[in-house]
């Protein structure tokens, strides 16, 4: 005798995977690209195209322009006169550069989001930029290099500090040794963060405006034209090490200068970038090209700068050392 009793077989309900397949999303991706403005090494100083890697450009005496010699001038005699030094110093655009490889294989299986191309001209630039931004504090945001290096007797930290009148005192220093008053502050972050926090600071904007201190309310409570924030961050620590992050310099200190809004004859300024644009072709010293490497079966995205930073006229640079 046939056993008729029913069996019910009983499916599993859909599992996640089975309504969909993981992909890549093909509007988003994580990369740690820091923003341009990041930077200051390409905003503090202005850029000099040179045709030559190195070369010399001359220095004026300081003192010979601000002498005062002019004098009363008799019926039939001569008039007074002088002359000024001149002398010269010498730039050399070091090259600095850097690749990233996209070999064949990678890009005939890749997916469309990762955009190969795009994503390695990102990777290669934010090296250069690094490199660049490591050289500028190394050369002008460190002491002995200016006319005057100070620390204040008080830190700003301490509630009875007064940064604004250390800033006046070193925006009076330079006018009264070169005539040209200060219209730059370079800062770090950790300054500017705690600057935000400033009682008096705080106190002049809380009636005109409910935004947080940005530079250009510090640049209007110094009486300054421009407030650069140094910003970005690198990684100290080699491939396959324990991760070591920090900011680009070390000093928790602010540079009071003043720059020439554009390369000139007979204009003094506290540095300038010379930018090798003879051997890059870029106004400023840059250039990014993709090269094919037959050997390593590769499309290379190379990058490269020729960059020398000085210092030009150390007297119209005042170092606030560590002032936190």
């Amino acid at each position: 005798m046939i056993n008729r009793r029913r069996f019910r077989v009983r499916k599993a309900n859909p599992t996640p995977g089975d309504a969909h397949i993981n992909v890549p999303l093909t509007n988003i991706s994580v990369a740690y690209v820091q923003d341009a403005t990041a930077f200051v090494a390409d905003r503090a100083f202005p850029v000099v195209p040179v045709a030559q890697q190195s070369n010399l450009y001359y220095l004026y005496n300081k003192s010979d322009f601000l002498r005062d010699e002019a004098k009363p001038r008799a019926p039939a005699t001569q008039s007074a006169g002088s002359g000024f030094a001149l002398s010269t110093d010498s730039y050399a655009c070091l090259v600095d550069a850097f690749h990233k490889d996209i070999d064949d294989q990678l890009r005939a299986n890749a997916d469309t989001v990762l955009q190969l191309d795009r994503s390695a001209t990102e990777f290669v630039t934010q090296k250069l930029m690094l490199r660049r931004e490591l050289k500028w504090t190394s050369k002008f945001f460190v002491t002995g290099v200016w006319a005057t290096d100070h620390t204040p007797s008080t830190l700003w930290t301490s509630s009875s500090s007064d940064p604004g009148a250390d800033v006046e005192v070193a925006k009076q220093t330079i006018l009264q040794s070169t005539g040209f008053e200060p219209n730059t502050m370079v800062m770090a972050y950790e300054v500017f963060s705690t600057l935000r926090r400033n009682a008096a600071i705080r106190d002049q904007f809380k009636y005109t405006s409910a935004d947080s201190i940005d530079e250009a309310m510090m640049a209007r409570f110094f009486g300054i034209e421009k407030v650069l924030v140094l910003r970005a961050v690198y990684e100290s620590a080699h491939e396959g090490a324990t991760s070591s992050m920090s900011y680009v310099y070390s000093s928790k200190s602010v540079l009071v200068c003043y720059a020439a809004p554009a390369p000139s004859l007979l204009t003094p300024t506290a540095g300038y970038t010379f930018a090798w644009t003879g051997f890059t072709g870029g106004t400023d010293g840059w250039r990014i090209k993709r090269i094919r490497a037959d050997l390593e079966g590769a499309d290379r995205i190379e990058g490269e700068h020729a960059l020398d930073m000085k210092v030009v006229a150390s007297a119209l640079g005042y170092f606030l050392d560590a002032v936190i």
